[in-house]
């Protein structure tokens, strides 16, 4: 047979799993992560070295133009002959006054420093500001101008090689102008960014793969008490309610989730449990009304002279109780609200009390004058006071009695005491329980099903009520319910 369940998907559903979506998520975060911070990386290196290359120059440029200022012959400046510093002096009339072997008779390297001088800052080539400022005689211009050329200095070279040049004014004592031009080699930052860069694109993926590969095998470790716990409740689907889920020792989310899931179980448990008994209760007791029916008419089929009507009839009422107890309490049970309006509690009993007949001792009502407004439902209201002088009438000696009093607390108050026994208090809770009988040595005829009382408690409580058991004034037991005054 082949497996169907849950667990038989989850291989070739791995890619839609919370580990895989969790995994490719955080893996593809740090992935922008990275890329960013390398790019953001890369950008202030790239600026770090351009502006000490920038530096470099601007030195060189600053000795010639020293040079020139305490009136150095342009051709016996002392010019530095590295290859990675080429220096070009550029008079006003455009005309080389001297350079490096590479730069003699080549053009000027730029003209972006020319008199009349303008200001510059590193990569500010374009943004000068327009002025004289050219130096005084035997002096230097304090700034340099800078921009980025490419210069082919040796014919081996195919193409140009990136210089930052600094642009200086320089003026002689005898009030010659000139501009010193002076580069600095951008190779060293071409080939650094290049091996940074390189290394970003190796490291990279190294790095998301351990970072997806510590995800993942983190999720598994999280996830595995949720895959233990949904394994379980499969299980628990059977019908074995009494089973729970593993709980994890931590204290997380995934613990939480175990512990309200085992409520949860056992609060499912208690109902099923509760609903069974019902059932069984229910059962049990609709079997003796039913038997004792078709007994009477199977005597009567055989022998119509002895047929009974009042047993038969006296049955059919007890079943119909019955089947109208059951109903009211699987509408309770289903969260069925109650129609409230506004109603008198104390003609309610008196018009309830006055429809009553054949009751076996006479009961006697204490009723205010004043109105004891409530909000209830009329049907279910005349139900709980049945079903209370029912249960009177069966435990009393020789009377019954029916109070309704308007409390100070904004409640108002319906007793209904007996002169008989009373309610131990060790009983005084189980009494409301359904189908539960305290007087177990009276028969089930006269005992009742145990519902009324059950009935009682559910329909006041949905009333927003209570109702309590205490002992009557002389002996006796004092049912009281307490419901809300209606408000105006």
């Amino acid at each position: 047979m082949t497996d169907r369940g849950p667990t038989a998907e989850r291989p070739a559903r791995w890619w839609g799993s919370v580990r895989a979506r969790t995994t490719l998520a955080s893996t593809l975060v740090v992935a922008l992560a990275l890329i960013a911070a390398g790019a953001a990386v890369l950008a202030v290196l790239q600026r770090n070295l351009v502006e000490s290359a920038g530096l470099q120059a601007e030195v060189a440029a600053r000795e010639v133009a020293t040079q020139i200022a305490v009136g150095t012959p342009f051709d016996r400046l002392d010019l530095p002959d590295d290859d990675g510093r080429p220096v070009q002096v550029v008079g006003a009339d455009r005309k080389v006054l001297a350079a490096g072997d590479d730069l003699h008779h080549a053009p000027p390297l730029a003209d972006f420093a020319h008199a009349p001088h303008r200001t510059g800052k590193p990569d500010d080539d374009d943004d000068h500001e327009d002025g004289d400022d050219t130096p005084a005689r035997g002096s230097a211009a304090a700034h340099a101008a800078f921009r980025t050329v490419a210069l082919r200095l040796h014919d081996d070279r195919p193409a140009g090689e990136p210089f930052r040049i600094a642009g200086l004014l320089a003026t002689a004592p005898d009030g010659r102008t000139a501009t010193v031009y002076a580069g600095s080699s951008l190779d060293t930052e071409r080939q650094a960014m290049s091996g940074v860069r390189d290394a970003m694109l190796i490291g990279l993926p190294a790095l998301l793969v351990v970072v997806a590969a510590v995800t993942w095998l983190v999720t598994r470790r999280a996830l595995r008490p949720v895959e233990g716990i949904r394994a379980e409740l499969a299980e628990i689907m059977d019908g074995d309610l009494s089973r729970r889920v593993p709980q994890p020792a931590s204290r997380d989310e995934v613990a939480r989730l175990a512990r309200t899931t085992n409520a949860t179980l056992a609060a499912l448990e208690t109902s099923v449990e509760r609903q069974r008994q019902f059932v069984a209760d229910a059962s049990h007791e609709l079997r003796s009304p039913i038997a004792s029916l078709r007994t009477q008419l199977e005597v009567a089929r055989a022998h119509p002279d002895l047929l009974e009507l009042d047993g038969l009839i006296e049955d059919t009422v007890r079943l119909e109780r019955v089947a109208s107890d059951l109903l009211l309490l699987a509408r309770l049970d289903a969260g069925e609200r109650p129609r409230a309006e506004r109603l008198d509690l104390a003609e309610l009993v008196r018009d309830e009390l006055a429809h009553r007949s054949g009751d076996r001792l006479p009961i006697t009502a204490a009723l205010p004058d004043g109105p004891c407004p409530v909000s209830a439902s009329r049907t279910q209201l005349a139900r709980v006071l049945g079903n209370l002088v029912d249960n009177a009438q069966r435990h009393a000696g020789s009377a019954v009695r029916v109070a309704v009093r308007q409390e100070a607390a904004g409640t108002v108050a319906l007793d209904v005491t007996d002169d008989g026994p009373g309610v131990p208090p060790a009983d005084r809770e189980r009494v409301f329980t359904r189908f539960i009988r305290l007087d177990d040595a009276r028969s089930r005829d006269e005992g009742g099903a145990g519902l009324g009382l059950a009935i009682v408690r559910d329909v006041v409580h949905r009333h927003g009520g209570r109702i309590e058991v205490g002992d009557a004034d002389g002996g006796g037991a004092r049912f009281t319910v307490t419901l809300p005054n209606a408000s105006d």
